[in-house]
């Protein structure tokens, strides 16, 4: 009896180490697809992290010089396909529709002289004289760089590769052979960079010049512009000018900051610098604006409009660029005003030209409609002029 028993034991045995046996080796092929799954998963995770880190830290470079801008991560990523600025047609220029756009065409030419009609055309408008006419006076004559061995006058309008622009004239007034041998502390050092103003000659002298000189300017969709200056002049302020974080920045938190006292939210009590949300309201407050811009001087010309600084219904001007087509409208220029063989631009950095929606929507997110919209009106005359349309994103 106790035989056939022992060979059962045996035979049960046996099965329940092969079952055994396949059960190690499923639960080991388990262990090492989901060790490969975890391991996948690890590297993914550190490939997310490493491209934020790169992107995060890129730097463009802003005015095209040594300074440099961070761009962020969703910027880039708007950035990646190059938009057209499409440009008025001259037949479509009422006032109804000043600001739509139609496709950009090849013959560079033609859009220049669109640009011009629409200035004239909205020049022209009697409503909006308030906020496009202004007096050819000192302030203006003050912002114009004269170029008088090739007959060039440029109407200086911060934030928008100005610096380039000086550079490109003091090549051509004699002073380096070349933009790159200029030193950057002397493109803004004007007792040295051999630049004159129109304002420091005689005023017959400036009216044959007004008359007869090429003249050009280039301006920058508003909201950028100003998002540019507060950035270099508040946030940054590369050249450390400290009149602009110790005297400026102090005069408009007295007169615009809103404090709200939430003991629960700490955040109410930090950053006491200037604060975006501070300097809006300041530009949007026209008359309060004047009587400060009184007091800071000429240091404004970083972000009053380009109404006041040039003049453009007022002079008549050859060419009005656009930074965000700088590259096609900067050898446009140079061979409009016959200097194409004597100087070159200089290399614009990929990218740095685009108008970039996202970053103006992340600086606004936290401004009320109310300031948005005084802003707005304040500098009206500038996207009307130029054809840059009516941020709708940010009003309605």
């Amino acid at each position: 009896m106790g035989s056939p028993y022992r060979k059962m034991s045996s035979v049960l045995s046996l099965c329940r180490c092969r079952v055994d046996g396949c059960q190690l080796v499923h639960w080991e092929m388990m262990r090492r697809h989901w060790l490969l799954v975890g391991a996948c998963g690890w590297v993914l995770l550190l490939l997310m992290v490493a491209s934020r880190f790169i992107n995060y830290n890129l730097r463009v470079p802003d005015d095209y010089g040594g300074k440099a801008e961070s761009r962020t991560w969703t910027e880039l990523s708007i950035n990646t396909v190059k938009p057209q600025r499409p440009i008025l047609h001259p037949n479509n220029m009422s006032q109804s529709n000043v600001g739509v756009f139609s496709t950009v065409p090849s013959d560079w030419h033609s859009v220049e002289e669109r640009r011009l009609d629409l200035l004239a055309s909205v020049c022209r408008n009697s409503s909006l004289r308030n906020v496009t006419h202004t007096s050819v006076n000192k302030f203006v004559l003050d912002r114009i760089f004269v170029c008088d061995k090739h007959k060039i006058l440029f109407c200086q309008t911060p934030k928008v590769g100005n610096t380039q622009w000086k550079k490109v004239l003091i090549v051509l007034n004699g002073k380096f052979s070349k933009v790159e041998d200029i030193p950057e502390d002397m493109v803004h050092d004007h007792e040295k960079n051999g630049l004159p103003r129109l304002s420091s000659l005689k005023e017959n002298e400036i009216r044959e010049r007004l008359d007869n000189y090429f003249k050009f300017f280039i301006v920058r969709d508003p909201f950028e512009r100003i998002i540019s200056a507060f950035k270099d002049k508040f946030v940054k302020n590369p050249r450390f000018e400290p009149w602009y974080k110790h005297d400026i920045a102090p005069a408009i938190i007295r007169k615009y900051r809103k404090i709200h006292r939430d003991p629960d939210d700490s955040s109410s009590h930090k950053a006491p610098g200037l604060r975006f949300e501070d300097f809006v309201r300041y530009l949007g407050d026209i008359p309060g604006q004047k009587r400060l811009n009184r007091q800071f001087g000429q240091h404004v010309i970083h972000w009053i409009t380009y109404v006041e600084l040039c003049a453009p219904c007022d002079i008549t001007y050859n060419v009005v660029g656009h930074h965000e087509t700088l590259d096609r409208d900067a050898p446009y220029i140079l061979k409009a005003a016959g200097i194409e063989h004597l100087v070159s631009y200089p290399t614009i950095p990929p990218g740095i030209t685009r108008y970039n929606r996202t970053k103006v929507e992340n600086y606004f997110s936290e401004i009320s409609k109310r300031d948005i919209g005084r802003l707005y009106e304040r500098f009206q005359g500038d996207f009307r002029l130029f054809g840059y349309p009516r941020p709708d994103f940010l009003l309605d």
